[in-house]
C-alpha cells in the first residue's frame, strides 16, 4: 500500500514542477511549448500495482480462470513473472474480461 502513496507523491511532485514552470514562463512573458501528444502518452508508465488491482478485481467477480489464462499467455504463472514492457497490453486485455 505504501508504494501507491509513493507513486501518488511522485505524481504530485511532477504536477507541482509543471505549475512552477508555467508560472515562471508566464511571469517572463514567454510562450509555453507543449510536447506533442504522442510524447505525452509515452510518458505514462503502468506499474505492476495498476495491473494487480485490475486482475484482483476480475478475480473477485469470478473470473479467476480467465485471469490465470491471461497470465499464462504472457508466459507467467504469476503477475511477478510478467515483463514490465507487457504491463500495458496485459492491462488492456484484463479490462476487457
Amino acid at each position: 500500500m505504501s508504494e501507491i502513496y509513493l507513486t501518488l507523491a511522485d505524481g504530485f511532485e511532477k504536477l507541482a514542477a509543471g505549475y512552477r514552470t508555467l508560472a515562471a514562463c508566464s511571469a517572463e512573458g514567454q510562450a509555453i511549448e507543449q510536447p506533442p501528444v504522442a510524447e505525452q502518452k509515452q510518458e505514462i508508465k503502468i506499474s505492476i500495482e495498476d495491473v494487480r488491482a485490475v486482475l484482483a478485481e476480475k478475480s473477485k467477480v469470478g473470473k479467476t480462470r480467465e485471469v490465470k489464462a491471461l497470465l499464462m499467455k504472457y508466459d507467467a504463472g504469476k503477475l511477478s513473472g510478467v515483463k514490465p514492457e507487457d504491463y500495458e497490453s496485459l492491462l488492456k486485455e484484463a479490462e476487457v474480461l
